[in-house]
């Protein structure tokens, strides 16, 4: 969802910068591209040992989440891949790293109709980069992850599509991406086709 669908990875990647006072390019930053929010907020009181890891994960979670309900933009190529995919009867699942209240905004702005199932953060025991919310999402579809196709765009993702056994294709936003197999990169979904 986030950096694949929406351009809210960037967004993530801002509000972690300001929350560790650095650049949103820094590599300290794109280290926490597709985290689970808890993971984050975990991995940011390690820094910080003026914090705990639940005041760091509320943060996180309060800030990213106000800046989601700003708006969010539409990456290009996604609505029309999501059409696509209907024409063609071929469900979807939205599988996101963010919160339930994250994944839900977002959904309202891409058409909740669009997909048949979603799986957001905490839904399952473990999250990205464990295989488990991927693997949910195609037992809910009632096909094998081997027949699935994830898009994502972090590293973290990738991992957690491959472990699972999807194919991958590849948006990055964050750098740690190589084609390998089961796995196409492209730049933008704008270049992409269903063709079955």
């Amino acid at each position: 969802m986030d950096g694949t669908l929406v351009d809210t990875e960037r967004d993530w990647l801002r509000t972690v910068a300001e929350a560790l006072g650095a650049d949103a390019g820094a590599s300290e930053v794109t280290a926490y591209a597709g985290l689970p929010l808890a993971d984050a907020g975990r991995r940011m009181a390690a820094r910080d040992p003026a914090l705990t890891a639940e005041r760091a994960t509320a943060l996180l979670d309060r800030a990213f989440t106000a800046r989601v309900r700003a708006g969010v933009t539409v990456q290009p190529g996604a609505l029309r891949l999501l059409e696509q995919a209907r024409a063609r009867g071929v469900p979807v699942a939205l599988v996101t790293a963010s919160e339930r209240a994250v994944a839900d905004e977002v959904l309202g702005v891409l058409g909740r109709d669009r997909f048949a199932y979603s799986v957001a953060a905490g839904e399952t025991r473990r999250g990205k980069p464990h295989p488990e919310p991927y693997r949910a999402a195609a037992d809910a579809l009632g096909v094998h992850p081997a027949e699935c196709l994830a898009v994502e765009d972090t590293p973290t993702g990738v991992a957690a599509a491959r472990a699972a056994g999807c194919r991958v294709l590849a948006v990055p936003t964050v750098p740690g991406i190589a084609p390998a197999p089961r796995v196409t990169v492209t730049t933008s979904l704008e270049s992409v086709t269903l063709t079955r």
